[in-house]
């Protein structure tokens, strides 16, 4: 198989959450254990930071990668989902893997991965472990996909652990509390290893207080201790509370005897998109008129968009948006402008809402617009029209802006 039949088998053959949702989803950790040892256990063989939280650990992953690297560090960085490419997942100092360590991952190990009835997301956990391994990095920022303590990536035992915050997600899963979706993310927290703690929560900050004592982890509340923070190139209010978590990390790593300097920590935070190639965080893809995307998908993640929607300058506000089946539109529901013009559009995967569907349930919110065939479609009609002073926000969906970007 050549890339392109090597990545469409991994699609079409092993069950994948992003596209199936929970049918996909496994509860257990014990064939990614079982895949360690048929890897010979590529995991320890290399230093990891492990990076939990409802919103903002993909930032908080690129900008923690980004400050390693400008330190010097050859550095693994494992996240999900892709945009583009699905390589994004597994890069080195910000260059994807190749294509040909996926063809003979897949080629060794195919047989195993039938005969097990591994996940998507098992066997892409498998690849970057062994991936980083080969490759002799200096250390990982390992993204948790889904949760915590039952997601794959969670057999390291990493120099960190690192939970951004806590909202109400993935609730079919998780729970349907802070406190409950809490203790799900605090299963990272390890024995005798410090966490990063980005924001203090009143439903959730005795979780994380009491898996610590009981793990004999040294625990730090960034939003509590850092009060110096540094310009980056991530655009958003919201990076605010992912570049103290950053800040307050590096204060850790640098007390574990990691050689980071302040200016390597400026350099880093200003650099996050060079270094990394990360995409759809308040991106601007066009100025006339202003184009602008974000992955925001949730409630919490959401509300700090549409604030920042409200510091933009614009005449009329354009809004393309689109969501997978099982999201929570009513928690969504209240936080978006009535005065707006929506564009309608199905994410171009298995769990995408059906477009006429998702038009129905906005204009019983007083919320008007209309349906099309597909993102471009919704997009383009957007931009007929819009004038130069109109701004266009396209998101709802990881997935939709994968589409624009």
């Amino acid at each position: 198989m050549n890339y392109q039949d090597t990545v469409s088998w991994m699609f079409q053959q092993l069950p994948m959450y992003q596209s199936k949702g929970k049918s996909a989803y496994k509860t257990d950790l014990s064939n990614t254990l079982k895949l360690s040892k048929y890897l010979k256990a590529p995991e320890k063989r290399f230093k990891s930071i492990h990076v939990a939280g409802t919103n903002g650990k993909g930032s908080t992953s690129h900008m923690l990668a980004s400050v390693l690297q400008e330190a010097g560090y050859k550095v693994g960085l494992y996240t999900s989902p892709h945009l583009k490419d699905y390589r994004e997942r597994i890069r080195i100092n910000g260059k994807l893997m190749s294509k040909q360590f996926v063809i003979g991952f897949i080629k060794r190990n195919k047989s195993f991965f039938e005969a097990n009835s591994l996940s998507f997301f098992e066997m892409t956990v498998g690849m970057a472990f062994e991936y980083f391994a080969k490759q002799k990095i200096d250390i990982a920022v390992i993204e948790v996909g889904l949760g915590g303590r039952l997601d794959s990536t969670n057999i390291i035992t990493p120099e960190l652990s690192v939970i951004t915050n806590i909202g109400i997600d993935h609730t079919q899963f998780l729970g349907e509390t802070l406190f409950d979706i809490a203790g799900e993310k605090a299963g990272i927290i390890k024995e005798n290893i410090p966490v990063v703690i980005g924001e203090t929560q009143t439903d959730t900050q005795s979780v994380f207080k009491d898996k610590a004592k009981s793990t004999n982890s040294k625990i730090y509340f960034a939003d509590e201790l850092v009060d110096k923070v540094f310009e980056s190139d991530l655009q958003g209010s919201y990076q605010l509370h992912n570049k103290k978590t950053v800040i307050q990390s590096i204060k850790v790593l640098q007390q574990l005897g990691y050689r980071i300097s302040e200016l390597q920590l400026k350099r880093g935070l200003l650099n996050v998109v060079k270094n990394t190639s990360l995409m759809g965080r308040w991106q601007i893809l066009d100025d006339n008129p202003k184009v602008i995307c974000d992955t925001a998908h949730n409630k919490e993640g959401l509300t700090y968009v549409m604030k920042q929607l409200q510091s933009e300058t614009y005449s009329k506000l354009h809004i393309v948006f689109g969501v997978v089946s099982d999201k929570d539109l009513s928690s969504i529901l209240p936080l978006l402008p009535k005065k707006a013009a929506y564009y309608f559009c199905k994410p171009n995967v298995q769990r995408g809402l059906n477009a006429n569907k998702l038009k129905t349930i906005f204009n019983e919110n007083q919320l008007f617009g209309n349906s099309y065939n597909s993102i471009e479609d919704a997009l383009n009609s957007a931009k007929a029209n819009a004038t130069k002073d109109d701004l266009i926000y396209v998101g709802g969906s990881t997935f939709v802006v994968a589409e624009v970007i």
